[in-house]
């Protein structure tokens, strides 16, 4: 039995009755649904789920300004589920705090699928026995166990995944990984076709960990090979 909260935010019913249903084979007792982005709302400001999946085309409201939305409640991760399968929608997503991102139509089995390994990394990186709980680099500090991300000592907000692919740098240090490769490792599946996840992922933990996003520092970019976490050395500011 899984104890894990989701949320399956859609309008078409038969598309609810089928995620809850495989689901619940694969042990999930804890389902709930919102047809609307208002139920949706609603239902977060009142419950702690664990996941959320999110379709973009909702009756009263886009599913990508429910996103920021939700972002202002929660950093769990969001799976969006839609018809819109363009690149610049797919950008727009990762963008604005999707975790992931999922066309229709799609095999239910890889919605489970994704959904187990999103919850697989979160414990992993819950349960692991890196010596190293808290970083410090610079202005920047990154609590493994609070799961906690803080810049000039304020709080920074970080959804699962950023934060997931933030510690995964961090814990590896001036080495080179390719796009894939990180996907690999941090979203724990096939890198085919997603390396622009990473890409998107990247641009936002710039954002907010270095001081010029268009000039990073820490994390950066080889071009033609992929990206490299370099620490500032001791006494240098970032």
């Amino acid at each position: 039995m899984r104890l894990q909260k989701i949320l399956i935010v859609d309008d078409e019913p038969g598309i609810v009755k089928m995620l809850e249903t495989i689901l619940r084979k694969e042990g999930y007792t804890s389902i709930s649904s919102a047809f609307t982005g208002q139920e949706a709302m609603e239902k977060i400001s009142r419950n702690p789920y664990d996941l959320i999946v999110l379709d973009v085309m909702l009756p009263d409201t886009d599913g990508f300004q429910l996103c920021q939305e939700i972002r202002q409640h929660t950093a769990v991760p969001i799976l969006f589920l839609t018809a819109r399968s363009s690149d610049l929608d797919k950008l727009t997503g990762l963008g604005i705090g999707g975790d992931d991102y999922i066309t229709k139509p799609f095999n239910p089995l890889e919605v489970a699928a994704r959904i187990n390994v999103q919850f697989r990394r979160q414990e992993q990186y819950q349960n692991t026995s890196q010596t190293t709980e808290i970083y410090h680099f610079g202005s920047v500090m990154i609590d493994r166990k609070a799961a906690q991300l803080r810049v000039d000592g304020k709080e920074v907000p970080c959804p699962a995944k950023e934060f997931e692919l933030l510690l995964f740098l961090a814990d590896h240090p001036n080495q080179v990984f390719t796009a894939g490769q990180l996907y690999e490792h941090v979203w724990g599946y096939d890198s085919i076709g997603d390396e622009k996840t990473v890409t998107i992922h990247i641009m936002r933990l710039r954002k907010k960990i270095e001081s010029d996003a268009k000039q990073p520092s820490l994390i950066v970019n080889l071009r033609g090979i992929g990206y490299k976490f370099i620490p500032p050395k001791q006494g240098e500011t970032i």
